[in-house]
């Protein structure tokens, strides 16, 4: 039902977007502004070449509100259809298709500020960033089976949805997004926040094949591991759950 899958995406995006000039090109203004600040702000702080943070933290801004509003919206993709899911028979994957394609139109409207970054510091980038193509499949595979599970949950336990949020803000600043994660490496004690962050991997299996030209085979093991567990307990859940969530929502 890919057709279908299109439809309720476009309609979800012209929709918020109602009446609006710009529509979602304010969106990607208002995150070109904030990477130019914060750009400018924190590459003083922290010591780094502006030709290298800048299209560093731009990239990083995007992918991670792509993450974000691919696991916020997933929590509600199931609550925000009620009317669809009591009142016609259309498989529940099609909801959380409707989140990844949603989102990912977008992160088409937000690539833009990337391009800029990258084409005012002149950066050049390697065709080994190609293979960003395979983790964002990756990414795309990922966030399909984690909306069905984050959606299940939070149509039953709704503080779930509060829960992630919070969890997603504290999050971005224990994961290099601002910040790079050379400096953090240095520090033994300190190498359990890249360690023991999933999303740390999750980010870098994505952005290292264009902000660095490699890919650390480690990083891949580790996002592919992450990823098959989601799949595997999204599987599991949803296929105990689906019964009922008509009943929850």
């Amino acid at each position: 039902m890919w057709r279908l899958v299109w439809v309720l995406s476009f309609s979800d995006i012209k929709m918020r977007y109602r009446g609006s000039v710009l529509g979602p090109f304010w969106l990607s203004l208002s995150t070109g502004v904030q990477v130019a600040g914060m750009g400018f702000v924190y590459s003083y702080l922290f010591k780094i070449n502006m030709t290298i943070y800048l299209p560093y933290l731009a990239l990083s801004i995007i992918f991670w509100g792509y993450l974000c509003a691919i696991i916020n919206d997933g929590c509600v993709c199931f609550t925000q259809s009620d009317y669809l899911i009591r009142g016609t028979r259309i498989p529940f994957s099609v909801y959380a298709a409707r989140n990844i394609i949603k989102n990912t139109i977008v992160l088409a409207h937000n690539a833009i500020v990337v391009v800029l970054a990258f084409a005012i510091m002149k950066f050049h980038i390697g065709l080994f960033s190609l293979y960003s193509i395979l983790a964002f499949l990756l990414w795309i595979i990922t966030g399909f089976f984690l909306s069905l599970l984050c959606g299940a949950i939070c149509a039953r336990f709704r503080d779930v949805t509060q829960i992630i949020a919070s969890v997603m803000q504290i999050a971005f600043f224990v994961t290099p997004i601002m910040w790079m994660a050379n400096g953090l490496r240095a520090s033994e004690k300190a190498q359990f926040v890249l360690t023991y962050n999933p999303f740390y991997y999750m980010l870098e299996v994505l952005r290292s094949p264009i902000m660095e030209g490699s890919m650390e085979v480690h990083i891949v093991v580790v996002s592919v591991c992450i990823s098959l567990v989601i799949v595997a307990v999204s599987f599991v859940t949803f296929a105990r759950t689906r019964g009922r969530i008509a009943f929850w929502i």
